[in-house]
């Protein structure tokens, strides 16, 4: 009974284990070539999704990816490669607000304010997708985010009917991201449930037209 149960599990795990390889595969390859680093190499689109995340640490220390985030998107407005800003992520709660957070250091970086728009219920990468689609407008959009998050933000959009292209942020090392990293793993899996069940974002709201 336990030789038996002990192999049940080791099917279990392995089944799993393959299921993660499998999404993950599939979410590479749709968003190849579709992805960049440099900013001269990128097309031109109207607006730039930056995605969003606090701009600190449970430590207090400042979260790289954020910084790099704001880096990426100042980078890509200066190169001309994107008119407008839309800032999509949480404010859940009148102490968290990830969009007015960002346009404030998108502002200090020169992008001008009436440049930037705010998605408020952006709770999640499909949330932001589908919303800057159905809500925003748009047929064609420039994700702003590291580059695994670039990719799965891509796979979603083509499936929500939003052309998508992802420009790369400064990734964090293996060492300060291995948590993030691992994560991302369980997120690519949950895509798939996702589009398999037609889940809908939080909110939808008013239409907003960026210009």
């Amino acid at each position: 009974m336990k030789k038996r149960l002990i192999k049940i599990m080791a099917s279990g795990i392995l089944a799993f284990a393959l299921l993660i390889f499998l999404c993950n595969y599939i979410i590479d390859s749709a968003a190849e070539g579709k992805t960049f680093s440099n900013s001269s190499d990128i097309p031109k689109n109207r607006v730039g999704l930056v995605l969003g995340t606090s701009n600190k640490l449970s430590s207090g220390y400042s979260n790289p990816y954020y910084t790099h985030r704001i880096k990426a998107t100042i980078a890509l407005y200066n190169a001309g490669k994107i008119e407008f800003v839309l800032v999509s992520g949480d404010n859940g709660s009148k102490y968290y607000n990830e969009p007015n957070t960002f346009k404030k250091d998108l502002i200090k970086g020169g992008i001008p304010e009436e440049k930037i728009f705010l998605d408020y219920a952006g709770f999640r990468t499909l949330d932001s997708m589908v919303r800057a689609k159905n809500v925003f407008g748009l047929d064609s959009v420039t994700v702003i985010s590291q580059k695994f998050h670039n990719e799965r933000a891509i796979y979603l959009a083509d499936k929500k009917g939003l052309v998508a292209i992802g420009y790369n942020a400064k990734d964090v090392s293996t060492q300060q991201g291995l948590k993030v990293q691992f994560r991302e793993y369980f997120a690519r899996v949950k895509v798939f449930l996702d589009v398999l069940f037609n889940t809908q974002p939080k909110f939808y709201g008013d239409h907003i037209e960026i210009k």
